[in-house]
């Protein structure tokens, strides 16, 4: 892809998480995708063959930068499962106060929207599930709790990113040293 065409690319997908925050799935303008990046409203076509190819996209790039900031913890804490498990989970914490409107392409939901929606999303937390699962493994927890704790850390994440986001929870160090620890505390429960 040339240089120009990169770029624009760049700038239609980030246009398009800022459009999909703000009206939704079903409200996905691609024309006022266009009209924020000063092209005509044919220009996103050249890049995504539909409206749901772009969106695709869209999350596909999410994808992209979640996983390598999931490297980048899963190199530095190397030492136990159970410590990766707890460093993805802050670190997703933060990815997701960081950038608050990837919460929306996390929570997208349309039943219009085929099994290629699904999947992408489903990879956004595919690592961290993949640890909870290693980890209950590696203590011969039951396949029944390994779900449930799967359930429980994600719900806690989640919970937490969008508690700091609308300020029922201060964003603090304090605050995200209790989050840890809540996790933490949820591998010792059977």
């Amino acid at each position: 892809m040339a240089e120009a065409a990169k770029e624009l690319h760049d700038r239609l997908i980030q246009a398009g998480i800022e459009e999909l925050n703000e009206n939704g799935v079903q409200s996905f303008s691609v024309r006022r995708v266009a009209e924020k990046c000063g092209v005509s409203c044919a220009a996103p076509y050249k890049h995504f063959k539909d409206k749901q190819s772009f969106i695709a996209a869209i999350i596909e790039s999410v994808n992209v930068m979640w996983e390598a900031q999931q490297l980048l913890v899963l190199k530095k804490y190397n030492s136990t499962t159970r410590k990766q498990i707890l460093e993805i989970s802050m670190e997703y914490i933060r990815f997701l106060v960081k950038n608050s409107y990837f919460r929306s392409i996390i929570m997208l939901k349309d039943d219009q929207f085929d099994n290629e929606y699904e999947r992408l999303r489903g990879q956004l937390s595919r690592i961290s599930k993949e640890l909870v699962g290693k980890y209950c493994l590696e203590v011969n927890m039951p396949e029944k709790v390994a779900r449930r704790k799967t359930y429980v850390v994600r719900s806690l994440i989640y919970g937490a990113a969008l508690m700091f986001d609308n300020g029922e929870l201060e964003y603090t160090d304090e605050n995200m040293q209790a989050v840890s620890d809540t996790i933490d505390r949820e591998f010792d429960l059977p």
